[in-house]
């Protein structure tokens, strides 16, 4: 599809479009189990080692209680997104949320380590389905200033997600006990995820009914090479990456498999769209769009940045200064309370000020970082009055990058391909959590092996600062651009 073309599209959705009264229910009820499903991305970091101890099992099977489900999550959000373009968002919200809700249970209720893992697998495969649903939605359901607003929602609840996991995963542990407490990091899906499926069935929009192009009957057909093509290249990124934050390289060699893996998914969509035949995500939104690809770019460096931040200073906050884990969590948690003051003032802004948001933004948290990373080494006693204030004001920055964005990625991208185009920046996020979260554990235990704990930590932070900066580079390129 030429640009011209995809503009004449763009401009038939908006002049189609009547605003559902239903819309800011409807974005509640998804942002719930949109932070249901992020929040399981994190929550249970802090619970590996009563999971380990109550199991009775290895450090190597645990950490894939982890990393399942994050690999699960990655390899499915574009064909989840898809999906929902396709077939329904309520119907794929519907599908997702009841795998999540039977996987939570599974997981909670599992007599071994290998019933987690499993379980743990289909609780992310769950979660590709229902995640990228949100901003399939909030494309269709919202234009102009309103979709900057929602976006900052959106915004506003990964942010919270992220930071605030090993806080209630701490909090729900030291109330119910290490032995069986983990269990219930698990377990209060259900009731949350019942009580949000009759939702979904009562609010959410249907998305099936109506017409393609030009009054052409939509097209529902999936396209199955091109999925299983990505999800094993995203496979072959992720697992790798996983791998070695579990202290495992030689799975490394699996990146290889990554370019032809990615050159064959590009040429198949290709031919796909050549043929007519819907495809599992444009590729020309890539060269259509720079927009969509400086986008995410940026998002994708952002994550690799600033996720590993918490894995670290979790880690070093407890095995190097001996805090527990809830002390651990609370130290960070002023990063999640700046997130969301800011937040949804970016979603709002960003339709005045543009690219400018995300620049501002980055250079916030970037300066937030750098005072974080000065300030790691001071004396034990102080670092809630030192380090605290420094993750507050990088939370500040934070919460003015993801929904900036994501409004600015998607701003012209058909909402037809909303959920799988939604689901590439996702897969993008997920492909950076993981790449940051391992490059930042091997420089601080390579830097632990010279030097003292509070200096290692120091040097993970200033590699995270470094990768921010390449993200700030990479928003100044699209601001000249005219994105």
């Amino acid at each position: 599809m030429t640009q011209d073309e995809q503009a004449a599209r763009t401009s038939r959705d908006e002049t189609a479009y009547e605003p559902d009264p239903r819309r800011w229910r409807v974005l509640a009820v998804s942002l719930v189990v949109g932070f249901m499903s992020l929040l399981d991305v994190t929550i249970v970091n802090v619970a590996v080692p009563s999971i380990r101890a109550g199991l009775d099992t290895s450090a190597a099977t645990i950490q894939w209680v982890v990393s399942g489900y994050a690999l699960a999550f990655g390899m499915t959000l574009v064909a989840g997104g898809r999906l929902g373009d396709a077939h329904g968002r309520r119907r794929m919200m519907t599908i997702g949320l009841i795998g999540f809700v039977l996987s939570s249970a599974a997981v909670g209720l599992a007599p071994n380590a290998a019933a987690i893992v499993l379980a743990r697998l289909v609780q992310g495969a769950s979660a590709g389905l229902l995640t990228p649903q949100n901003s399939g939605l909030i494309q269709q359901l919202f234009r102009g200033a309103e979709r900057g607003r929602a976006f900052g929602m959106f915004g506003f609840t990964v942010a919270v997600a992220s930071a605030t996991g090993p806080l209630i995963g701490g909090l729900l542990i030291g109330l119910l006990g290490e032995e069986n407490g983990w269990r219930s990091l698990f377990l209060i899906n259900v009731p949350i995820g019942l009580v949000a499926l009759v939702l979904i069935r009562r609010l959410v929009p249907d998305n099936t009914v109506g017409a393609g192009p030009e009054g052409a009957p939509k097209d529902s057909r999936i396209d199955l090479v091109g999925a299983v093509l990505l999800g094993l290249a995203v496979l072959a990124v992720l697992f790798p990456l996983i791998s070695l934050e579990g202290g495992a390289g030689l799975p490394l060699v699996v990146l290889i498999a990554f370019p032809p893996l990615a050159w064959a998914f590009v040429r198949w969509e290709a031919r796909t769209v050549r043929m007519d035949r819907p495809p599992l995500l444009d590729v020309s939104l890539l060269r259509g769009l720079p927009g969509y690809a400086n986008g995410l770019l940026v998002g994708t460096l952002y994550f690799t940045g600033f996720t590993g931040i918490f894995l670290v200073l979790s880690v070093h906050l407890q095995e190097g200064e001996g805090f527990s884990p809830l002390q651990a969590a609370l130290l960070m948690t002023p990063f999640a309370v700046g997130a969301a003051t800011t937040s949804p003032l970016a979603g709002r802004l960003v339709g005045q000020l543009g690219r400018r948001v995300t620049l501002v933004a980055l250079g916030v948290m970037m300066t937030g970082t750098a005072l974080a990373a000065w300030l790691v080494t001071s004396p034990f006693d102080t670092l809630w009055w030192t380090l605290a204030p420094a993750m507050f004001l990088a939370g500040v920055g934070g919460g003015g990058v993801i929904s900036p964005n994501f409004t600015l990625s998607l701003a012209e991208v058909p909402p037809a391909m909303g959920g799988a185009a939604g689901g590439a920046l996702q897969t993008g996020q997920r492909i950076g959590s993981a790449l940051g979260a391992a490059l930042l554990m091997t420089v601080y235990q390579a830097a632990a092996s010279v030097t003292s704990a509070p200096v290692a930590a120091r040097a993970a932070l200033l590699a995270a600062l470094a990768v921010l900066s390449l993200a700030f580079a990479a928003a100044v390129r699209s601001w000249r651009l005219g994105d």
